[in-house]
């Protein structure tokens, strides 16, 4: 077992109880060495270290680590997100690092039809009112919207960004979309998408606005109370990226004051929220628990994607799912 590579890894909560089967995909080619163990022994294990399983938002991997880790070859992400990662400073250790684009496209695109659907429709109240009320009472629609025919806004036409694109086909929606880079034409032929240059000039014109746009520095709370004060009144935010791609603060706002109609997150900053916070307690947002992957079918692909990936790493090979960011 000592011989086998050593694969440095954290516990993540949120995958606490599919850990397992994760591990099992790992075992029988890697020697598994805990993060707290490694803490322990650190000048014992850390030569033998070649590996690092990591998940989206663990921040451990900094410089007094690196140094630690002198035949580190390979970070790997579970998962596509990789801004808890510096990645400069990973890569000027001569360390690899490969995430898994494309397998989440599907899964993650579905759930941001989905939370569309729900907000517009009003289903989560609707199924609440059924329950909680006297079956005469009926549902008050006076809220819900029209989604056939409707203008949505996609920031950040990525792969994600595409797919959700070639969804709101199927609704007749009008697409228009703004990302630093305009698509090759054919791509937004296929999907009927128009190229917005201007970010606030697109949010003038939509009913809903996606948000598929990577976490980084120039993303960072790029929705802010300037862009929500934009926005029609009936418009609706739906954010499958990262929370903090939203200003949760000036969406409170928007939200209480009627500047937006709704919003429907799967993502929020931090996750999850505090038990006291106002976003759980307005009634036009809806909030999942970062699910947009939890099935069981892509978790496996996940699982097969990240080991393929870091055995290839490891053994020097090209990855078979290249980082792409």
């Amino acid at each position: 077992m000592d011989k086998q590579p050593h694969l440095l890894l954290s516990p993540c909560p949120f995958l606490e109880m599919n850990l397992n089967s994760i591990l099992e995909t790992f075992q029988n080619h890697f020697c598994i060495v805990w993060f707290s163990e490694f803490i322990k022994n650190s000048k014992q294990l850390g030569e033998k270290i070649v590996g690092i399983l990591t998940f989206s938002e663990q921040t451990y991997i900094n410089k007094k680590l690196l140094d630690l880790l002198p035949n580190l070859k390979v970070v790997s992400v579970f998962g596509v997100g990789v801004d808890h990662l510096d990645l400069t400073l990973i890569r000027s250790y001569g360390v690899k690092i490969c995430n898994l684009p494309g397998i989440v496209t599907s899964p993650t695109a579905d759930m941001a039809m989905a939370l569309l659907l729900a907000s517009a429709r009003n289903i989560v109240s609707g199924v609440q009112q059924v329950k909680n009320s006297e079956p005469t009472n009926p549902i008050i629609a006076d809220t819900a919207v029209e989604i056939t025919g409707s203008i949505m806004g996609i920031l950040g036409m990525g792969t994600i960004g595409l797919a959700v694109a070639k969804r709101a086909r199927g609704f007749d929606m009008t697409i228009l979309y703004h990302n630093r880079k305009r698509r090759p034409v054919e791509e937004e032929q296929e999907v009927g998408a128009t190229f917005c240059p201007y970010l606030l000039d697109m949010l003038t014109q939509i009913d809903f606005l996606v948000v598929c746009v990577d976490l980084n520095s120039s993303s960072t709370k790029m929705i802010g109370e300037q862009e929500f004060r934009a926005m029609k009144p009936s418009a609706t935010v739906v954010n499958i990226a990262r929370g903090l791609v939203i200003d949760q603060d000036a969406l409170v706002t928007a939200l209480s004051e009627g500047w937006i109609r709704g919003a429907a997150l799967d993502v929020t900053y931090p996750e999850p929220l505090p038990r006291g916070h106002p976003l759980l307690h307005l009634n036009n947002v809806i909030i999942t628990p970062h699910s947009g992957t939890d099935i069981k079918e892509t978790f496996e692909k996940m699982a097969n994607g990240c080991f393929e990936n870091t055995l290839a790493g490891v053994e020097d090979r090209p990855f078979p799912l290249p980082i792409k960011v």
